[in-house]
């Protein structure tokens, strides 16, 4: 009976029938089938999914699906299609009972955990994006790249829609680069202007943000304050404060009203940037189809409804930015935005108080809950579901999470910038395994490759590199700095006549059918002609014994040749020491005895914290480097 509640189970329940035929039962019992079905006939699946979500053409595809130019490995999805996503998002919508006094985003400023939480209905958000709109027509051409670089914050997302619903393009840029980052994204997106904050707020405390944008390159900035509604700081002659900004539509008849620019549905609206965890990072161009696909993906996956508050996390200059962005505002959610460190106890409060129903995180913040007890006392029984993303899972700290509502499902997601969504992912229609997916996305299709590139049979359990069938609405077709050819499909095997699509991922698919990510392809070792990878030893050694907080696993040739080494690099819980050599004894126990008897610990280093990207992936080729200098050095000593 619950499963026929969720979104995509209702809509099996009503369309089920008709596609799957006498082979259909229920929303659980067909799920897997109809998932194959999509794959095999995307057109039928996105005509009942566009009819779900706030999406309005301007002017109506004409199909679902082209795919007579054979140069495109991904088709042409909804050819002709006109229309404005931002638009889309602030518009009142009868099929999803989404209106105007329908609260649009909540929020909380920084430490202000006895004050209530603050609303914002669709129209007052609709009339703050489009005074913006107004003053950004007074300064800038259409088709102009906009970079943001400042925390998520209300005015953030209002900006983020105003620039698409003008007709110009989002340049996304985290908040946490330093100055040579942020010029790099810049320098590739050819930004004509920037918004940013005078400063941030982490924990009471000011970390300068405009002062890194000034180090980054001469563009005219649109300055933000922090606190109050005055900039904290002198700004450049050329730059100008957001009350300024605001006040060059002061002679504007109706500043609150705008007719938004439209578009072809593959249109760029925003430029976004792979993490850099291999070097510069791609500059992906996402359309308004990016939008559409991660929006069905909060429809059917995290069954997201009108009346949820959707919470999670992160920054415009991350994937999961514009993702929440467009899932909660395109399926008439509350988007709830907490101005703040997510590490405190005010983060779990604001939660609490925001009646938050589904709350997305990254396992290294779930870590830091649980280790420091910060949430001891507080009621997220509201939440109906979890979502998890960014790197591995670990699954008593996913057990501990659950806990905190009831033991309700968490969602795993994995996917890509790229994507602009997951390819694997969990459902509500089928059990849930803590640290695993259990299924391929709507739509999505996957082999998995052994060491010659020959797919594995669909029910075998296995191992190996994942490719992607390259028909997939929403999908990168381009990058600005890069040749998208050689990056997502030169080298990857035919499979049924089509290329498949690299995306880098190691994946295991267990018995039950289950679905483990191993790691990236270049995080796979060999140790004695065995092929293993970083997650699947780090799982063992995270567990093997009390003081360890995290481990990083690496091979490495040593200096004079011969194969390849395991090293365990470690960060202890605080309070904790203990000696590398006894860590040594114990991983090596502990992986010869839960995963091959012939692997064997070399070194052990115990370091403070491992080096991240700022999307806290971790950068295992900064630590390889690094052993590989000390064994360098080792060697001619």
């Amino acid at each position: 009976d619950q499963s026929k509640l969720t979104n995509l189970g209702n809509a099996l329940e009503i369309h089920g029938p008709k596609l799957l035929g006498r082979a259909y039962k229920d929303p659980i019992t067909s799920f897997r089938l109809f998932q194959k079905f999509t794959v095999e006939h995307p057109e039928a699946y996105w005509e009942i999914a566009l009819k779900e979500i706030s999406v309005v053409f301007r002017e109506a595809p004409k199909c679902i699906l082209d795919r007579t130019d054979k140069s495109k490995h991904g088709g042409t999805w909804l050819p002709g299609s006109v229309l404005n996503i931002a638009e889309c998002c602030l518009l009142p919508s009868n099929h999803r009972r989404k209106e105007d006094n329908t609260v649009a985003i909540v929020w909380r400023e920084d430490r202000c955990d006895e004050s209530a939480v603050n609303l914002m209905t669709y129209k007052e958000l609709r009339e703050q994006v489009m005074l913006v709109a107004n003053a950004l027509d007074t300064m800038f051409s259409k088709g102009d790249a906009i970079a943001i670089d400042m925390p998520m914050t209300v005015r953030a997302v209002i900006i983020y829609l105003a620039i698409i619903l003008a007709g110009y393009v989002v340049v996304s840029i985290a908040d946490s680069f330093a100055a040579r980052e942020i010029a790099t994204r810049l320098r590739v997106s050819k930004a004509k202007g920037i918004f940013t904050q005078d400063f941030i707020l982490r924990g009471g405390r000011k970390f300068p943000l405009y002062s890194k944008v000034l180090g980054a390159a001469p563009l005219k900035a649109i300055v933000l304050p922090a606190i109050g509604n005055d900039v904290g700081i002198p700004l450049r002659e050329q730059d100008l404060s957001w009350k300024d900004f605001l006040s060059s539509v002061d002679y504007h008849p109706r500043p609150n009203y705008y007719s938004p620019v439209y578009n072809p549905v593959d249109a760029v609206v925003n430029i976004l940037f792979s993490s850099g965890t291999t070097g510069e990072p791609k500059a992906i161009p996402w359309t308004q189809l990016s939008s559409i696909r991660c929006t069905a993906e909060g429809w059917a996956h995290i069954d997201l409804k009108v009346g949820d508050v959707y919470c999670w996390p992160t920054n415009l200059g991350w994937v999961m930015g514009p993702v929440i962005l467009f899932s909660s505002f395109l399926n008439g959610a509350t988007l709830a935005l907490y101005q703040g460190s997510p590490l405190e106890r005010s983060f779990g409060k604001f939660v609490q108080d925001a009646g938050v129903t589904v709350l997305g995180t990254v396992p290294s913040l779930v870590k830091a809950w649980r280790n420091t007890n910060c949430l001891e006392g507080l009621d997220w029984t509201k939440i109906r579901s979890f979502a998890s993303t960014g790197e591995t899972s670990n699954v008593d700290d996913d057990l501990w999470l659950s806990s905190k509502a009831w033991y309700n499902a968490i969602i795993e997601s994995c996917g890509g910038t790229e994507l602009s969504s997951a390819y694997i992912q969990g459902s509500l229609l089928q059990p849930q395994a803590f640290g695993a997916f259990s299924t391929a996305t709507m739509t999505a299709g996957l082999v998995i490759l052994d060491e010659c590139g020959v797919p594995y049979p669909d029910d075998q359990p296995c191992v190996g590199e994942v490719g992607l069938f390259p028909l997939y609405l929403g999908a990168s077709d381009r990058l600005l700095n890069a040749d998208h050819e050689e990056v997502y499909f030169r080298g990857m095997p035919m499979y049924k006549g089509m290329c498949l699509r690299r995306h880098g991922d190691i994946i295991k698919r267990t018995v039950g059918g289950y679905i483990i990510v191993q790691g990236r392809a270049d995080d796979t070792m060999n140790l004695g002609g065995i092929k293993t990878s970083s997650v699947e030893i780090e799982r063992v050694c995270d567990q093997a014994d009390e003081s360890i907080l995290e481990t990083a696993a690496i091979s490495v040739s040593p200096a004079g040749g011969g194969p390849e080494v395991l090293v365990i690099f470690v960060v202890l819980k605080k309070g904790f020491t203990s000696q590398p050599d006894k860590l040594k004894m114990i991983f090596s126990k502990a992986i010869q005895s839960k995963l091959n008897p012939l692997f064997k610990v070399s070194l052990v280093k115990v370091v403070p914290e491992f080096p991240r990207t700022a999307s806290n992936k971790l950068l295992r080729r900064v630590l390889r480097d690094q052993i590989k200098h000390e064994l360098s050095v080792r060697s001619r000593i």
